[in-house]
C-alpha cells in the first residue's frame, strides 16, 4: 500500500515538473527561432537576432532590466516595514475597527486597477508625484500591501507572542525582542511575503506606465509591445529573462534571509 502511494506520489511529482517546466522550454526554444510554423515539430531556422537585441547598449534593456530590479527591492523593502506592525496588530490583538481595518487593507485586490489607478493619478499630479521614481514606488505599495499583510498575519497567527514576551520578561527592551526573537521565528513567513510582493511589483504594467508617464521604464514595458506586436523571437527572449532574473532575486532574498536565521546571532543574551 506503501510502495502504491509512493508511487503515485512520484507521479504527481514527475506531471507537475513536466507541466511547469514544458511551456519554459518552449520559451527557450522560441528565443532561438526566426521560423516555427505548424506543423514542424522543431524550428526549421533558428536565430539570435533577440539575444543581439537585448544586450545592444543602444536598446537599453539590460539597464533598464537593473533598475526594475532596484525598485522591486525597494518596494519589497518598503513593503514588509509598513506590513509587519499591521499584520502582528490584526493578528495579535483585538481593537474598534479591526475588521474594518482588514477589511480596507485588502479592498486594493477587490477592486479594479484602472479605477484604483485613474483615481490616483490625479491625486499624485496635484502631490506632484506624477512622472516620478517615487510616484511608481508609492503606486506599486498598493497591490504589494495586501498580498503581505495577509501571508504575515497568519505567520503571526501561527507563532504568536509568547517567545517574544518571555524575552521581555528576562529583560529584553521590546526593540530586542522582536529583532533577536520574533524576527527570526517569522524568517520564513518574511521569505514568503517577500518574494510575492517582489514578483508582484516587478511585473507592474499598467500601474508603472499611467503613474511614470514613460519617464519612469521598467522591464515589462519593454517586453508587453513585443508580445502584443507578435514577435514571437522577441517576447521569447524578454519573458525568459523575466522568468530567471525572478527566480535568481528569490533565491538570493531566500538565501540571505537563511543565512542570517541559521547564524545563530539573532539569540539575545544578558
Amino acid at each position: 500500500m506503501r510502495e502504491k502511494r509512493n508511487i503515485i506520489y512520484r507521479l504527481l511529482m514527475y506531471s507537475m515538473i513536466f507541466i511547469l517546466v514544458l511551456p519554459l522550454l518552449v520559451l527557450i526554444i522560441w528565443s532561438f527561432s526566426k521560423n516555427w510554423s505548424w506543423p514542424n515539430i522543431f524550428p526549421r531556422e533558428i536565430g539570435i537576432r533577440g539575444l543581439k537585441y537585448f544586450f545592444d547598449p543602444k536598446s537599453k534593456s539590460f539597464s533598464t532590466l537593473l533598475s526594475s530590479v532596484y525598485l522591486s527591492m525597494l518596494v519589497t523593502v518598503i513593503t514588509l516595514i509598513i506590513t509587519l506592525p499591521a499584520a502582528k496588530a490584526l493578528a495579535l490583538y483585538e481593537f474598534k475597527g479591526k475588521k474594518i481595518a482588514e477589511f480596507l487593507i485588502l479592498a486594493p485586490l477587490m477592486v479594479s486597477p484602472v479605477a484604483v489607478a485613474m483615481g490616483i493619478h490625479l491625486s499624485f499630479i496635484n502631490l506632484g508625484l506624477a512622472n516620478t521614481f517615487m510616484g511608481v514606488v508609492l503606486v506599486h505599495l498598493i497591490p504589494c500591501i495586501p498580498y503581505s499583510v495577509r501571508i504575515l498575519k497568519n505567520v503571526f497567527e501561527i507563532t504568536g507572542e509568547s517567545m517574544e514576551m518571555q524575552a521581555r520578561v528576562l529583560g529584553a527592551n521590546p526593540f530586542q525582542a522582536f529583532t533577536n526573537i520574533t524576527l527570526p521565528i517569522i524568517a520564513p513567513g518574511l521569505v514568503s511575503a517577500g518574494s510575492l510582493v517582489f514578483t508582484v511589483s516587478f511585473s507592474q504594467y499598467f500601474l508603472t506606465f499611467l503613474i511614470g508617464g514613460g519617464r519612469i521604464v521598467t522591464f515589462p514595458m519593454l517586453m508587453f509591445p513585443f508580445v502584443q506586436s507578435g514577435d514571437r523571437m522577441m517576447a521569447s527572449v524578454y519573458s525568459v529573462v523575466f522568468i530567471i532574473t525572478t527566480l535568481i532575486c528569490l533565491q538570493i532574498m531566500e538565501k540571505v534571509i537563511k543565512k542570517y536565521y541559521k547564524s545563530g546571532n539573532y539569540f539575545f543574551m544578558n
